[in-house]
């Protein structure tokens, strides 16, 4: 849970020796009340609260202003021990007129962040927020990092319980650097506990625990006990998530002593009620609702509501996988007005979720509908707030549970009742489950997101990425030569902490941009719509949506759609990885009825129950899970008469196209329709140097300096080996070109500058013949890989990574990336490849050509050579171009193995 840090007492002013005047009275009575209060009994403080009232007045009789506020707030102190709110936040609000009277700005902000605390405590968010903001600019006022410090990290607490958890990292960053400045490791420590529940919350559950393992060793520096159970609670989450239920109780059993030390009832009940949950996630149910119960008690006798309300709704989950729905509803309904009491939005989706799930089970149908509609308004709601796209997509895809249950359900109520359009809201459902952070950046590619905005925060991007493009540099000099492990995996951890700041740069961008916000949030596409805007009459959209339980497949033409129920998720996906795995395995090319019969069963799957839909229409497939990673081209849609080991490929019967959503592809037709065609064809890219011992160099140059470990990020060793037949390649697809319409960079030429000039703007058609690489960790450093040394053999940097294309004019009707795994990237659930294409459509490309595997240099130059004489000569579009060509392969018995051919897919725009 995230944590508040203590506010530091303000001194008390010192006793005066005195006659016994109205001050001086006023300061024995305030005395003697300290005495009382330090004795530490109940009535021994309420008998200290009878006298401070009495120097209070005293204190104001004899027009000592400042020391009656001061007095004010030892008041409120004893009223919050006693437990009596509204009169603490009185005693504040009392001394805060005196302190702005006074010009105090010290006192102000004291009383300003005490008010905040009272606020944030009872849940009143909105009014803590107000608190806090106005003492945050009081204390930069008077240079007091201490005081700003904690007052971010409260924004922080409060932001993460109103679900802002982009306002609230920002909040936690800025405090995080603040403590380092004063060397505040209890603060530091804080403060990184905090930022690992954000990340936990929006699903980053790797940078959590990064986190929390930087926090403990600076509570045990500081032997802050509680600080330690903290944070040894919030790890056992993290295994509890990995599903490491035993290490996860070891965490949870270590800190629970800990709180006992403390004497800290809520964090006690916070372990238990977690423990509950590792017992319940490995099915151990009785003593899960032990665990709950003891937790329950607590909450109730630390008057924690939220604590409680999570409880609760964790009892009624144990019910419900008892199958006692009566009674979890009962426990459902307990914490769901809690939760809302507390305006803790994201929970209150969960418990709506689950009331759903119990709903749809007890066959309640409708009021499961009405639940799980209200759950996704929320996540919606949620969504939208953080301005971070890798921090919104993670957060996106911890929701995606939801989303398959609405779609589920939705597809039983159209099996009870078809033809009253279930089946087209479950279509919509899984538009507004898919692609939703690629929407949004299609979205902000029309609108100058950055006119407006701060110039030192642009300023900020620039440097920073100027900074990466050095740090790409020293890379490459560093792995080029002799290096240690630790030299290199301090490198990456720079690179990584830069990753990081210029994500945060950009969320800023984002947040204080008049043009982003005045942007309409894209939203998907209904069944109407996308008949109307996305398909036409020779197309047919296959969109698929795996499931726990089972999974659907929509069949959409322009006029009518079709649903089918395919199987669970597991069985589909272990299929797909055996079809991949038989196109790229080597032997399998021989092994042909092998992997035909692999082949036939994903197809029987996937294809067979739309098979007679098909006709000799275009498939625009929206793929999921490891479909994605499959080409559909290659899959069989029937035998070839008489040829028992030979099939015919879909390709030969369709032309296919690949599409992130149906209404990613409405947003990118409105942000080029009525775009001027360039005004010249073609710009190639081809065969570039990536060793100082390339033949191609001087022999003087040719030093022991060639790039042998890995330079994209990914484990394991990597050579960049030169791609001869792309220059065979380029120099025949240029032939077809005149001179005058084209550009090229070969060998030492196809370098960085060349690849992401602003000259590019100009060509109708992009062609990249060169490696791609793939980061999964970080895909803003995934890209494409050009010349890395100059004329004289010295490293360069020849790296265009996610980020560089992002930020290319590049309005192309085609790109084509005729390189390895280009068409791959990280897979995000709910948002699909995270990868280059992206990148070229935001910098606005119509539509890109990428390839699913390293695939053979000769057979790419082969296919690619036909592909643009498809399209140059014949007229052909991109996607008809591609399947001509892929036939021609297919027909050649030295080419026919779909590994040769099928990994080349068309994504986006089609017409």
């Amino acid at each position: 849970m995230p944590i508040a840090l203590p506010v530091f007492a303000r001194p008390a002013p010192p006793s005066e020796a005195i006659e016994e005047t109205p001050q001086a009275a006023a300061q024995r009575l305030f005395d003697e009340g300290m005495a009382l209060f330090q004795e530490g009994s109940e009535a021994s403080r309420r008998r200290a609260l009878q006298k401070w009232k009495q120097a209070r007045n005293l204190y104001r009789q004899a027009g000592d202003r400042a020391k009656e506020a001061y007095t004010l707030t030892a008041l409120a102190f004893i009223y919050q021990g006693l437990g009596e709110r509204d009169r603490e936040l009185a005693a504040y609000r009392d001394a805060l007129p005196i302190y702005r009277q006074l010009g105090d700005r010290s006192g102000q902000a004291d009383i300003l962040i005490k008010m905040g605390l009272v606020y944030s405590r009872w849940r009143d968010n909105e009014k803590a927020l107000d608190a806090f903001n106005e003492a945050l600019p009081l204390w930069r006022e008077l240079g007091d990092t201490q005081g700003e410090a904690i007052t971010l990290t409260e924004l922080g607490v409060v932001y993460d319980a109103l679900g802002e958890y982009q306002q609230a990292l920002d909040a936690y960053d800025r405090a995080l650097s603040l403590w380092r400045d004063l060397g505040d490791p209890q603060g530091e420590a804080t403060t990184l506990n905090n930022i690992g529940f954000i990340y936990d919350a929006l699903g980053q559950y790797d940078r959590a625990l990064e986190a929390y393992n930087r926090a403990l060793p600076l509570y045990q520096e500081v032997e802050d006990r509680a600080g330690m159970a903290r944070t040894l609670n919030n790890i056992g989450l993290f295994y509890d998530a990995a599903k490491q239920y035993e290490r996860a109780l070891d965490y949870f059993d270590r800190a629970l002593p800990l709180w006992d030390a403390v004497g800290d009832l809520s964090g006690t009940a916070t372990t238990l009620n977690n423990i509950g949950f590792v017992y319940a996630n490995s099915e151990q149910l009785e003593p899960a609702l032990e665990a709950y119960q003891r937790a329950l008690g607590l909450w109730t006798r630390s008057g924690d509501v939220k604590g409680e309300a999570s409880t609760l709704s964790n009892i009624g989950f144990v019910y419900a996988q008892m199958g006692k729905a009566d009674r979890a509803l009962d426990y459902y309904n307990r914490a769901l007005p809690m939760r809302r009491a507390v305006g803790d939005r994201a929970k209150e989706a969960l418990t709506l979720y689950r009331i759903a799930s119990v709903r749809r089970d007890r066959g309640e149908l409708e009021r499961a509908k009405r639940e799980i509609e209200t759950a996704l308004q929320i996540v919606e709601d949620l969504r939208t707030k953080v301005t971070s796209q890798e921090l919104r997509a993670s957060f996106f895809a911890s929701k995606q549970d939801y989303y398959e249950f609405y779609i589920d359900l939705l597809m039983q109520m159209h099996s009870q009742a078809p033809g009253q359009g279930f089946d087209a809201l479950a279509l919509q459902a899984s538009e507004r489950a898919r692609a939703r952070s690629l929407l949004d950046i299609l979205n902000e590619a029309g609108a100058d997101i950055r006119q407006g905005v701060d110039p030192q925060l642009l300023e900020r991007e620039r440097a920073i990425e100027t900074e990466l493009a050095s740090l790409e540099e020293r890379r490459i000099q560093l792995l080029g030569g002799e290096h240690s492990p630790e030299q290199a995996a301090q490198l990456e951890e720079e690179i990584d902490r830069l990753v990081r700041q210029y994500r945060q740069v950009q969320a800023d961008i984002r947040a204080t941009s008049p043009r982003y916000a005045a942007l309409t949030q894209p939203q998907p596409l209904n069944l109407a719509q996308i008949q109307a805007q996305v398909l036409d009459e020779e197309s047919l959209l296959l969109s698929y949506s795996l499931g726990k339980e089972r999974s659907f497949l929509w069949a959409v033409t322009s006029d009518g759609i079709e649903s089918y129920e395919l199987p669970p998720r597991a069985e589909i996906d272990a299929a797909a990885r055996a079809f991949r795995n038989a196109l790229i395995t080597p032997s399998m090319r021989i092994r042909k009825q092998k992997a035909a019969q692999i082949a036939a069963q994903l197809s029987e799957l996937v294809l067979a129950p739309v098979r007679d839909r098909l006709e000799d229409r275009r498939l625009l497939i929206v793929a999921d899970g490891a479909l994605q990673y499959v080409p559909f081209s290659a899959l069989p849609i029937r035998a070839n008469e008489g040829a028992s080991e030979e099939v015919v490929p879909l390709v030969v019967e369709h032309e296919l196209v690949t599409l992130p959503s149906a209404s990613a592809i409405a947003v990118l037709r409105r942000e080029i329709d009525g775009r001027p065609p360039a005004p010249k064809t073609l710009a190639v890219f081809a065969d570039p140097v990536f060793s100082a011992k390339d033949e191609r160099l001087d022999a003087s140059s040719n030093a022991s300096n060639s790039l042998k470990q890995n330079s994209s990020g990914l484990p394991g060793p990597l050579q960049f080996n030169r791609l001869p037949f792309t220059r065979d390649e380029a120099e025949k697809i240029l032939a077809l070109v005149p001179p005058s319409e084209q550009t090229k960079a070969f060998g030492l030429a196809a370098n960085r500058d060349k690849a992401t000039s602003e000259e590019l703007s100009q060509y109708q058609i992009v062609h990249y013949a060169t490696h791609g690489i793939l980061d999964s960790s970080n895909p803003e450093l995934s890209g494409l890989v050009f010349s890395l040394v100059d004329e004289r053999g010295k490293p360069q940097n020849g790296f265009v990574r996610l980020h560089d294309i992002f930020n290319l004019d590049l309005p192309a009707q085609l790109v084509v990336l005729s390189a390895c795994e280009t068409g791959l990237g990280q897979n995000i659930r709910g948002e699909g490849l995270v990868g280059l294409t992206r990148g070229f459509m935001y910098a606005g490309a119509a539509r890109v050509v990428v390839s699913l595997w390293s695939v053979d240099d000769e057979a790419t130059s082969l296919l690619m050579v036909d592909f643009y004489r498809g399209m140059l000569q014949e007229g052909l579009s991109a996607a008809a171009a591609l399947r001509q060509a892929q036939i021609a392969m297919w027909q050649r018995q030295q080419w026919e193995a779909p590994y040769y051919w099928a990994a080349f897919t068309v994504q986006g725009e089609w017409h």
